[in-house]
């Protein structure tokens, strides 16, 4: 079965809507957290998927999963879209640029080790709060589409998500030692 990315890579149109269906909250947020102003917002999300689209046959499944794809190009365009504003006026975020480009290789490090943390943890949880989880926050998904696309119930999808993160946020606790052997 085609991935969404690979049916707009073959000119699907209504792949394209399915794509901004199942990312746009992924790519909003990601633009929401990068840009520095809010009228920019919906242009680098417009970017963003115009950037897909020209991209999608690029992507290959068994490298990774489509949203770590999509948010791949997301963070790509949108630190371009930065570097363009800091040359063409927004002069303020220029000098932060510079500065956090001095520990990229420290950051890169430790941001991998977080990953790595953050994912030994993650494979605690029961199956379907990673399910559940996954779609929330890598898909972008509301509760009640997650219920739609599952075919769980919408207060079923609610408490995996709860105790997931709840399970996350015990796990990840710098006092808590570590459990291992299954979720909540």
């Amino acid at each position: 079965m085609k991935t969404t990315l690979q049916k707009v890579a073959a000119g699907d149109a209504a792949a394209v809507q399915e794509c901004i269906d199942r990312y746009g909250g992924l790519v909003y947020t990601l633009a929401r957290r990068m840009c520095p102003a809010g009228a920019e917002v919906d242009d680098a999300v417009q970017e963003v998927f115009i950037e897909l689209w020209r991209k999608a046959e690029r992507y290959d499944p068994g490298i990774a999963e489509e949203g770590v794809f999509v948010a791949m190009i997301a963070r790509r365009r949108l630190i371009d879209m930065q570097r363009r504003l800091a040359r063409h006026g927004g002069q303020d975020e220029l000098p932060e640029t510079l500065e956090a480009s001095g520990t990229d290789a420290l950051a890169d490090a430790e941001l991998r080790d977080s990953a790595a943390v953050a994912e030994r943890a993650f494979a605690e949880l029961r199956p379907e709060q990673q399910k559940v989880l996954r779609l929330a926050v890598w898909d972008g998904l509301s509760h009640q589409r997650i219920s739609e696309v599952t075919g769980l119930p919408l207060g079923t999808v609610k408490t995996h998500a709860r105790r997931g993160l709840h399970k996350l946020r015990e796990l990840l606790s710098p006092s808590q030692t570590p459990v291992t052997g299954g979720g909540s």
